[in-house]
């Protein structure tokens, strides 16, 4: 059985955007070719891959695992290409990342805007998501997540410091409901929570003390996947929310927010600019690494 390589890296395509559309836009090709594709490759291999609706597009069972197994060569295949082709010239092409929504000091916009002005040829493409995402599978050539959650098998580059979450609340709302002393004490405040997708459970509540870790059975009254309306009802007297500090950094220093229960908030190590380890890493990558230790050094 001879597979057309083309036709597995469009089935891939197709696999991250969920959509022929979006998929031929990032091929520069038609959406009947797209589908034309995924149809041959599925009557070469003699089963179905994906299901068609009107809308949008699953993959079957089949097609998941096919995606899981080719996704990852295809990606080294592509980055071993970029990297031989664009031997002794600069970074250039679209370079794909992904990236927590409370990675502050990689989304504030200098380290970024510092990068797209040293390297003018590569075009940066940045979803900003707190979905779990495969960087591989999903076409990405890196993401940027807190060290603590990244797979073992990544390299990883430090883009911030130590990060620790505190509670914060406006001094309005502690001068009517006073001011916790403990964790435990959290559970009669108003709370204000953070979810970072639908149908997903509202974040613990995490503290040390003493050496141990342990979580309050905090039960927010307000809950939202945006972290500055988090701020802002927490400023407006709405209640207590918690958060990595850098975070809150502003709204303390002007003093529209006070932190609280500091003592049983530890630090942890912090974001960092992850992506898989690979015999071939394209330039446009390389100088993005480079970037961010040469500025991590400053």
């Amino acid at each position: 059985m001879t597979i057309d390589i083309n036709a597995l890296a469009t089935f891939v395509l197709v696999a991250e955007e969920r959509n022929f559309r979006a998929a031929a836009d990032r091929l520069g090709v038609t959406r009947s070719a797209v589908s034309q594709a995924i149809r041959r490759l599925e009557d070469e291999m003699g089963i179905a891959l994906v299901h068609r609706t009107t809308r949008s597009v699953g993959l079957t069972e089949a097609g998941e695992r096919l995606r899981a197994e080719i996704a990852p060569p295809l990606a080294e295949i592509r980055a071993a290409t970029e990297a031989t082709h664009h031997l002794g010239a600069g970074p250039r092409g679209q370079l794909r990342l992904a990236v927590s929504s409370i990675a502050e000091s990689f989304l504030s916009g200098p380290l970024l805007a510092g990068f797209t002005e040293a390297c003018p040829e590569v075009e940066l493409d940045v979803l900003v998501t707190d979905e779990e995402i495969d960087i591989v599978a999903g076409g990405y050539d890196a993401g940027v997540r807190l060290g603590e959650v990244i797979e073992q098998d990544m390299i990883a580059t430090a883009v911030s410091g130590p990060q620790r979450q505190i509670p914060v609340a406006a001094p309005s709302y502690l001068a009517r409901k006073g001011k916790p002393a403990h964790p435990s004490e959290l559970t009669a405040h108003r709370c204000i929570g953070w979810r970072p997708a639908p149908r997903v459970a509202p974040y613990r509540w995490e503290f040390t003390e003493a050496g141990r870790d342990f979580a309050v059975d905090v039960k927010p009254e307000i809950t939202t996947n945006d972290m500055a309306l988090m701020i802002a009802m927490a400023t407006s007297g709405g209640g207590i929310t918690i958060g990595l500090e850098e975070s809150f950094r502003t709204s303390i220093a002007q003093g529209t927010l006070v932190p609280l229960l500091e003592a049983y908030c530890p630090f942890f190590p912090g974001f960092f600019l992850y992506y898989p380890n690979r015999p071939n890493m394209a330039p446009k990558l390389r100088a993005l690494v480079d970037h961010v230790r040469s500025n991590r050094n400053r």
